[in-house]
């Protein structure tokens, strides 16, 4: 019975790899070849500035923190380089939300356009301010200088909550945020409207199957 849960959320796993490289391949498309790149200074066109904002949330923020999630799921035997690398790849989310969060700020600002009034913008605030609590009370209990044994098992099924709950609620806002872009430029039947329907379908399915692989790895 153990050894079939293992094949199965190895599968399932593996399938949540190949789901981040089609996302990130389908972002990578949308933000070069439609939407003019990328960039962080741009006096002379905000739109790659907010550019930048989609690609650091959805492949740094979200694509990466599922990533972080299903490696130290992954493997049975938790060692430190696993933590470490759990860590590491957070801390990454982390750094890439927060930039991504400067961007869109910092693109508006220049474009002349009023910032936080949509759900979307709720949400993502929610997320990434949440994200940073979570990573900060993760940090000091479990790696540096690190909680009493006991004291850390009976705070992880609040901090697998919590990294759960802020992982679908960061693909929710993702979700939110291609909607409003989808409408705000009406895009309709083009090819960039499928490109762009796509990835939150994918991106859906890679939050399903990160949920999978969690719940999977728990019942071996």
């Amino acid at each position: 019975m153990a050894r079939g849960f293992q094949v199965r959320a190895t599968s399932v796993t593996i399938f949540a790899h190949l789901l981040f490289i089609a996302i990130a391949t389908l972002v990578l498309v949308w933000l070069l070849h439609f939407r003019e790149g990328v960039a962080f200074f741009s006096s002379s066109n905000p739109v790659k500035i907010f550019n930048l904002h989609p690609l650091l949330m959805v492949i740094g923020f979200i694509l990466v923190g599922g990533e972080a999630i299903m490696i130290y799921k992954s493997v049975p035997e938790k060692r430190r380089s696993v933590k470490v690398v759990h860590l590491l790849l957070h801390l990454i989310a982390l750094v890439a939300g927060i930039i991504g969060i400067i961007a869109v700020f910092k693109s508006k600002k220049e474009a002349g356009l009023a910032d936080m009034y949509t759900l979307h913008s709720w949400l993502g605030m929610s997320a990434i301010s949440l994200f940073g609590l979570q990573y900060i009370f993760g940090f000091f209990a479990y790696f540096f200088p690190g909680a009493e044994m006991s004291a850390r098992a009976s705070l992880l099924p609040w901090h697998r909550f919590m990294g759960m709950a802020i992982f679908l609620l960061a693909v929710a806002t993702a979700e939110t945020g291609l909607v409003e872009y989808f409408q705000f430029l009406q895009l309709f039947r083009t090819q960039e409207a499928l490109i762009i329907n796509s990835t939150g379908l994918l991106l859906f399915l890679f939050a399903v199957f990160v949920t999978l692989s969690v719940i999977l790895q728990r019942n071996y």
